[in-house]
């Protein structure tokens, strides 16, 4: 009979380093760090795996994307509009 982790309990994911090839990978949470421009950003909690004999780091593909997301400096805003419709072609009643 195989055990399972309580509810409240995280399994612990693992993987080869590819690095090393004598560690193994395990899904950590550390404070990752990347420069924007000028300014340095820290953000705590993010997922990466971390190789227990030589330290090697690789970042959670969707966690990157979704950061990627965050900072870049046009989230937020409105797509601008695509093709040749005029604001004026929009107010006009079709027939």
């Amino acid at each position: 009979m195989s055990e399972t982790p309580a509810p409240s309990e995280k399994p612990d994911y693992t993987l080869p380093c590819s690095e090393c090839h004598s560690g193994v990978m395990h899904l950590r949470y550390i404070t990752y760090f990347t420069w924007l421009n000028e300014e340095l950003v820290t953000v705590p909690n993010f997922p990466a795996w971390v190789c227990d004999v030589c330290g090697r780091r690789e970042y959670d593909s969707r966690a990157v994307s979704w950061l990627n997301t965050l900072l870049n400096p046009s989230a937020g805003r409105r797509p601008a509009r695509r093709g040749k419709t005029k604001p004026s072609d929009l107010d006009r009643p079709r027939p």
